[in-house]
């Protein structure tokens, strides 16, 4: 039901400004239509729902629901400030509209929640924004950043944050190992004959996933793909036990283990995995910084964010207002307020 309340305003002459000024009430809005509870009402059902639901359900327009969650999300923003004493962070790209227009988004890994986003591309200029955001002092407290193998993100971060350690997303690497499966697998299928092309047709989900996710019937067609074709087998094998090199604790063990799992490629004519190996030997340095204990961090949680925003984007049809977009993201891991 619609209610209006009338009431009257105390307007004061200010000597200093030499202008008269108009009281402000704690419990009403900026806008002036509506209490700050009904508008901290909307901005909450708007985290669920979408803003034409949202719209129809209180009896408003489509433009006022957005004008009161644009303005409720940045409450909340301004009451959860980023921490200045960060420690860990994770940075990665997002695509916002189609024709590779990108931007960065930067999370606190500790508190594990998104903190800035922004940039016109994945540009080194664009990241350096974030730090021009924060502060020198800040960045300066930084000793992690986690992301993915983008040469840009990392020569910003060593410029701004000097004691930082690199330390490049396990779930990164892990989809170049399947990338290169992936290759393998259409090879495979182009060298062997029609009748061997049966058991390889339309399993390219089951060869990527992990052995633990497929059901029974997945599992049953894994296995006849791989006791027909042993090249694909030995690739399955391969991507399969490669993941375990982020368990170890102790970077002398890590090495040995992927000095290993390497010397399984000689004599194999696994191409794509040998390029795949040269690019981790390239990298390997920022790779085997996860084994220091100091430096364990939850490297799925960007993997997560970049989910949740893509869950953002499809709610809304995709957003054209980055302001938008970006206050959706900023508050989509704080607490209602």
């Amino acid at each position: 039901m619609r209610i209006y309340i009338q009431f009257e305003y105390r307007r004061i002459f200010c000597r200093r400004c030499q202008a008269v000024k108009r009281e402000t009430l704690a419990w009403l809005s900026s806008s002036g239509r509506f209490t700050k509870r009904f508008e901290r009402t909307i901005g909450r059902q708007c985290r669920e729902m979408s803003i034409a639901r949202v719209a129809e359900m209180n009896r408003l327009s489509w433009d006022q629901v957005r004008r009161i969650e644009m303005s409720y999300m940045k409450d909340l923003v301004a009451k959860h400030p980023p921490s200045k004493r960060l420690r860990a962070i994770g940075i990665d790209e997002i695509s916002i509209r189609k024709r590779h227009t990108y931007a960065i988004v930067v999370a606190d890994l500790d508190q594990q929640r998104p903190i800035w986003l922004g940039g016109e591309g994945r540009k080194e200029e664009d990241m350096d924004l974030f730090f021009k955001e924060i502060g020198p002092k800040t960045a300066s407290h930084i000793r992690l950043g986690v992301m993915d193998m983008w040469k840009p993100f990392r020569n910003s971060t060593k410029r701004h944050a000097s004691k930082a350690r690199i330390v490049y997303d396990k779930f990164h690497v892990l989809k170049h190992l399947s990338d290169a499966l992936d290759e393998v697998r259409r090879s495979e299928y182009k060298r062997v004959n029609e009748k061997d092309r049966k058991f390889i047709k339309g399993q390219r989900y089951t060869l990527l996933s992990n052995w633990a996710n497929l059901d029974i019937k997945g599992k049953r067609a894994l296995k006849l793909l791989l006791n027909a074709n042993s090249r694909l087998h030995k690739a399955y094998l391969l991507k399969e036990s490669f993941g375990q090199l982020w368990s170890y604790n102790n970077p002398t063990w890590a090495r040995k283990f992927f000095d290993n799992w390497k010397e399984q490629l000689r004599w194999s004519r696994l191409k794509p995995f040998q390029d795949f190996a040269a690019m981790v030997e390239r990298h390997w340095d920022g790779i085997i910084s996860y084994c220091d204990p100091d430096n364990k961090v939850s490297l799925g949680f960007m993997e997560g964010l970049n989910n949740k925003i893509r869950v953002i984007q499809r709610r809304a049809y995709g957003i054209r207002n980055k302001e938008y977009l970006r206050l959706k993201v900023l508050t989509s891991f704080l607490p209602d307020d």
